[in-house]
């Protein structure tokens, strides 16, 4: 039996990129459709059903972020398919704010082609799907409090005045979520609990 070839989505105007990626990608192994705007994006969406989507974050007509918006309200069965932003958006409130839609990951530009090929390659086969590990994660109230003003930019001292504690046990707390969640740093840790409905930011 010949196994189907995954089907990738690529929505990016600037079209020398959307080109290079689309080639990489069919390279690999994989169908590849491009559109060039949002509202282009959503209509190739309905019409081929792809396997995961890659999506660059500023764009005319309809960003990303509206894109991804949309398409949740749309159908529940949109929240399943894998979608990764391209963007060369570095700053943490972008991937933040794209982690709380429900973004699975980011590929920032000038675009890795190894790592973006690794990246789909996981995706595609359900590696981390948030699902799994937030049922496994338990983070206690103070935890909670702690990360999720963490997700809302404060600092430690900041934090620890807000709540009435030392920066030291704020600190304790931030460690203890991290070792957790598996992250390398506090923003790391914050993001990956507000991806996984652990708080609300």
């Amino acid at each position: 039996m010949v196994e189907t070839r995954k089907k990738i989505l690529c929505i990016e105007d600037d079209r020398e990129t959307a080109a290079l990626i689309a080639e990489e990608l069919v390279d690999r192994g994989y169908d590849v459709a491009v559109a060039h705007d949002g509202r282009e994006g959503l209509a190739a969406i309905l019409k081929i059903m792809p396997d995961l989507v890659l999506s660059d974050i500023s764009m005319p007509v309809m960003s990303g972020f509206e894109l991804l918006d949309r398409l949740v309200a749309l159908a529940p069965r949109f929240s399943r398919m894998p979608f990764v932003f391209l963007t060369a958006l570095t700053d943490r409130d972008s991937e933040l704010k794209g982690r709380q839609l429900g973004a699975d990951d980011y590929v920032t530009k000038p675009i890795d082609f190894e790592l973006l090929a690794a990246i789909v390659a996981a995706r595609l086969n359900g590696v981390a799907r948030t699902g799994l590990w937030s049922t496994r994660v338990e983070l206690n109230e103070r935890e909670v409090e702690v990360l999720t003003w963490i997700a809302r930019g404060k600092t430690s001292a900041e934090i620890a005045q807000i709540l009435g504690l030392t920066k030291r046990t704020v600190d304790f707390h931030t460690d203890n979520a991290r070792t957790k969640l598996g992250a390398a740093t506090r923003t790391e840790a914050a993001i990956k609990a507000a991806t996984g409905r652990l708080i609300e930011p």
